[in-house]
């Protein structure tokens, strides 16, 4: 056996009373893809931020190719030969590519040297993994997907043999993702060691050699890939068996409870986000909308939430014409929007849970209205009893809501908008960032109101989501409708004809 490039040996953490690592013991071997699997907050990240050095172990011992290694920085890290790309990137948008690479490795005071050095690396880098990329192209006017390239290549141009990647598809469409999935073979075949921590158990399966189960702090198991099945690493991930497929009934649509006709939203560019587009939504039916990201879907969530308003077009809510409503107006009308971004939409960090569990809701007569005589124990209770009904952790409604894990953050905007029993529910990435016990939970949540009588608008970039939960899907690109089918009579490979702006007769 070859020394490991990465060893972890009884590493534990603990913050106040949550014991979020509990003695683990890793050995991840070189030149391999490892992945790293679990619930929200199991753990992971945690972990992987003690091995890249925002944390420091209260306990146990890091080696890097055999030899001990203390890491009390991410410079440490970084000198260590360990790299780490952050689900939220760390970019500086207005700088160019070569500017964002160099930055802490400038190369000295005389910044011409360090940049045509810099220039002539990623040049290399770009040619022996695959990562080629304009170095002079400026990071904010870039895909997303480039964005996370730049990600990658900062890494790799410090010299990092060992790469972490913190759930690296969760801004990726599907395309992008396998994209980066070619990326990470060619590095694991020239010798690099990556460690993937994602929830998504087609990803492990696909491109993983090796993968350990974390849950509740501790490590439960190291299984090779090849030799185990997504069922497996699922219950081993919970401590029971799952679901990995929904079971619902066939719907029963009713009445129209949200219609749009001919909707178009233009940016501030002039460009049409939303080109005449038309739907009916009907109570007890979920209706998906497919497409790859930046084709509209977004834009078509907001304007029927009423957080932005079309150029044109009518949207009416039970007979009503709401198209010029405020979000807070169509709360009132039984409306409730789980919006894509929670960070920049759903949730005020900053806030206890108790605070963002009741956003937008702050003014309801349970919670003694606005201003000094606001019922802060009622808030508190009614929050204490949606982590409960949601299993948010750690079940703690006073702590800050930036201290939880991305999940529990979305279980929290979830448990916000989906308690209320919504006629019409906007739900824009559902399970984004979720694992798999808590998917099975959210899909049978949706499911559930569904067949009491909610009409569901789903937005998803997880084709497999959209077909497994819709009872109708339309498909967007350029900003249009380019197809509507029911979900029981259509395929990926229809679906995605539709997505890449095939007519309608041709798919």
């Amino acid at each position: 056996m070859s020394t490991p490039a990465l060893e972890l040996k009884g590493i534990d953490k603990r913050f106040g009373a949550v014991h979020a690592n509990r003695a683990i013991d890793l050995s991840v071997g070189k030149g391999s893809i490892h992945g790293i699997v679990g619930e929200n907050g199991a753990g992971k990240s945690t972990l992987m931020s003690i091995v890249y050095g925002f944390y420091e172990a209260d306990a146990g011992e890091i080696r890097v190719d055999g030899a001990p290694v203390r890491i009390r920085s991410s410079r440490d890290a970084i000198a260590a030969g360990i790299g780490m790309v952050h689900q939220h990137f760390m970019l500086v948008e207005p700088l160019s590519v070569l500017e964002n690479v160099m930055l802490g490795a400038e190369g000295g005071a005389m910044l011409a040297g360090g940049a045509t050095a810099m220039r002539a690396e990623l040049g290399r880098l770009g040619a022996d993994y695959g990562l080629a990329i304009d170095p002079d192209a400026i990071v904010g006017e870039l895909p997303v997907g480039l964005q996370q390239r730049v990600e990658i290549l900062k890494a790799l141009a410090r010299g990092a043999r060992i790469l972490i990647l913190d759930e690296p598809t969760a801004v990726l469409t599907p395309a992008e993702a396998d994209q980066l999935f070619d990326m990470l073979r060619s590095l694991r075949d020239e010798g690099k060691t990556v460690l993937l921590i994602t929830h998504k158990l087609r990803e492990i399966m696909d491109v993983t050699d090796r993968v350990s189960v974390m849950r509740r702090g501790a490590m439960v198991a190291h299984l090779e890939t090849a030799r185990t099945s997504r069922e497996e690493i699922a219950a081993a991930m919970v401590g029971r068996p799952v679901l990995l497929k929904v079971e619902k009934g066939p719907a029963r649509p009713g009445a129209a409870a949200l219609e749009a006709n001919d909707l178009v939203l233009r940016d501030s560019r002039g460009v049409a986000r939303l080109d005449r587009v038309s739907l009916t939504l009907r109570a007890g039916e979920i209706v998906g909308v497919a497409g790859v990201s930046g084709n509209g879907q977004s834009e078509l969530l907001l304007a029927l939430a009423g957080v932005v308003h079309p150029q044109s077009g009518r949207i009416m809510l039970n007979g009503q014409d709401v198209t010029r409503a405020s979000p807070a107006a169509l709360r009132k009308a039984g409306v409730a929007h789980v919006p894509e971004d929670r960070h920049h939409m759903g949730l005020v960090l900053p806030f206890e849970e108790n605070e963002s569990a009741i956003l937008g809701y702050q003014d309801d007569p349970r919670y003694g209205g606005l201003g000094p005589l606001i019922d802060r124990d009622a808030i508190r209770a009614d929050a204490r009893a949606k982590i409960e009904a949601y299993d948010i952790q750690p079940p703690d409604c006073l702590l800050k809501t930036a201290n939880f894990s991305g999940g529990n953050q979305q279980k929290i905007v979830l448990a916000r908008e989906m308690e209320r029993t919504p006629k019409v529910l906007l739900v824009g990435q559902p399970t984004r960032g979720v694992d798999i016990g808590a998917i099975e939970f959210i899909h049978k949540r949706l499911i559930a109101m569904r067949d009491a009588g909610a009409a569901i608008l789903l937005v998803s970039v997880e084709l497999d989501e959209i077909m497994a939960l819709s009872d109708r899907i339309l498909v967007m690109c350029g900003g249009r409708v380019t197809g509507e089918r029911a979900a029981a009579d259509t395929s990926a490979q229809e679906l995605g004809l539709l997505m890449a702006g095939v007519t309608e007769k041709a798919a």
